[in-house]
């Protein structure tokens, strides 16, 4: 078993080398090609000249990459997402913020009287009958 083993290095080996020997006497690179691939059916009967493993390999490389950028895309979406989810909120609480404070203000004028009688004398200008008013310039 091991005299087959190295036979077979040996023969490679030697083939290897006539190559190596037919380049010094100048053949032609056709020549060269096809003892090393063979000819065309040698290559078509082995499957070509790319391994099988090679091209799957290669599918699965594509595969990830586009596996990869989509989820690239995808994570960059959710951040902006939640970006934009996030100043909405704040927006969102400032809002109802104002709201109640109006609601507040509303309740206010409508039941206590000194609040009324601020309310009158800043937007309406309106005093008491009892007060005289003193014109200023």
């Amino acid at each position: 078993m091991s005299k087959v083993a190295n036979s077979y290095w040996v023969d490679e080996r030697i083939r290897a080398q006539r190559v190596a020997q037919r380049t010094n006497s100048l053949a032609s690179v056709q020549q060269i090609s096809l003892e090393i691939l063979g000819t065309r059916t040698e290559v078509r009967r082995r499957g070509g000249i790319i391994p099988s493993w090679v091209v799957f390999g290669m599918i699965l490389l594509a595969t990830f990459a586009v596996c990869v950028t989509v989820n690239m895309r995808t994570r960059a979406k959710v951040h902006i997402a939640a970006q934009q989810l996030t100043t909405m909120q704040t927006d969102v609480e400032a809002l109802r913020n104002v709201n109640s404070s109006l609601k507040a203000e509303l309740q206010r004028l409508q039941t206590d009287p000194r609040t009324i009688e601020q309310a009158a004398r800043a937007r309406l200008n309106m005093v008491r009958s009892n007060e005289f008013v003193v014109p200023v310039e």
